[in-house]
């Protein structure tokens, strides 16, 4: 009998302790569903959506170190100015792009950032004083600014952001615009085939004035507008601009076709006279051939020819030059480019300079 209590008894304690247990046991909160990050294809590779929405987003950009060498292009041009000032200049850049997408009833929503950040001296640039073109030495220093930023919605486009005069041919030989980033409202037609587009630019500053007039800072409009056709390998693009504070204007052609192993380009500007969007000489051509050497080596030859320069019928200017890119490894490229330049001016001697630049580039 004693035995059977006691068996009883240590059930009933045992019984009573587990329940004390369970009464004092934590109980774990139920874990938060976690939405991990999906991927995007809607609008080509690298988009992910921002989670808990249906907004897709790319982050890219670049980060680039070059090492320049031979005097500025235009150096030979400012009276007084030594021609043997920029020998050489090495900088680097850093570039952050974000591009948000969505698809909306109207068209696809977008809002596009670029951010720019460079180290090391940059150049010469100019002034004007009383109608006199004048050299300003930029300093060594840093820079840091939101080179675009944009939104775009069924072919309009609205913000800060680089015109159609920002393109060129292939190579790193030629030079077919002036001032190409401006604020900025765009409208664009792209049927495949055909194309078209008109945008209104902001002309602002205090830039060198074409009509020599009293200096300060100024807002006008500028008006560019652009057609093009491309059909089974050919692409033609025609350009037109014009500078309402200078009351001048700029035409251009860039003709693209696909040759043998490569691509030939052939460009063409005539100006009434200097403005924003031209102001090199008052006509110029201008000629490439990019070709795929190896699948990782592509060579590109390249000439152009400046007619009057500086607007000056006695004044003239041509230049050949060559432009070589290597894939060393997926996101990493190799960019080198020379070039040998002419001036001639009517009763002196001829100038000539080269010039040319070594790019290491991280593309991501």
């Amino acid at each position: 009998m004693n035995i059977k209590s006691l068996l009883i008894g240590s059930a009933a304690a045992l019984a009573a302790v587990s329940g004390a247990q369970a009464a004092d046991a934590i109980v774990a909160a139920e874990p938060e569903p976690m939405e991990y990050v999906r991927v995007c294809d809607a609008f080509g590779t690298g988009f992910f959506y921002i989670p808990g929405t249906e907004t897709c987003l790319k982050i890219g950009g670049f980060v680039r170190f070059q090492t320049s060498f031979g005097r500025d292009e235009y150096s030979e041009f400012f009276q007084g100015m030594d021609s043997d000032l920029s020998d050489w200049d090495a900088h680097t850049r850093v570039d952050i792009n974000f591009d948000a997408r969505s698809d909306t009833e109207l068209g696809t929503l977008r809002g596009f950032i670029n951010i720019e950040a460079n180290s090391g001296s940059h150049g010469v640039s100019v002034t004007n004083v009383n109608g006199v073109v004048q050299p300003y030495y930029a300093r060594e220093g840093n820079s840091f600014f939101i080179d675009e930023a944009f939104i775009e919605l069924g072919g309009f486009k609205v913000g800060r952001f680089y015109s159609w005069w920002d393109s060129g041919i292939n190579g790193e030989t030629d030079s077919l615009g002036n001032v190409t980033n401006f604020d900025s409202i765009a409208y664009t037609y792209d049927g495949g085939t055909w194309r078209a587009g008109i945008s209104l630019d902001e002309l602002s500053g205090n830039a060198v004035d074409p009509k020599n007039l009293a200096l300060g800072t100024h807002h006008d409009l500028g008006v560019a507008g652009t057609v093009g056709f491309s059909l089974g390998g050919v692409n033609l693009d025609v350009l037109g601009g014009y500078d309402g504070w200078a009351d001048e204007g700029a035409i251009r052609a860039i003709l693209s076709a696909d040759v043998g192993p490569g691509t030939f380009q052939l460009a063409g500007i005539w100006a009434s006279d200097p403005n924003v969007y031209w102001a090199a000489s008052e006509w110029t051509v201008a000629a490439s051939y990019a070709f795929k050497a190896t699948e990782k080596l592509t060579i590109t030859p390249a000439a152009q020819y400046f007619g009057d320069l500086g607007f000056k019928s006695d004044a003239d200017m041509w230049r050949v030059g060559l432009t070589a890119g290597y894939q060393v490894v997926e996101g990493l490229d190799l960019l080198a480019t020379v070039d040998y330049n002419n001036v001639d001016v009517s009763g002196a001697d001829d100038e000539d300079f080269v010039r040319g630049f070594l790019r290491l580039q991280r593309n991501f």
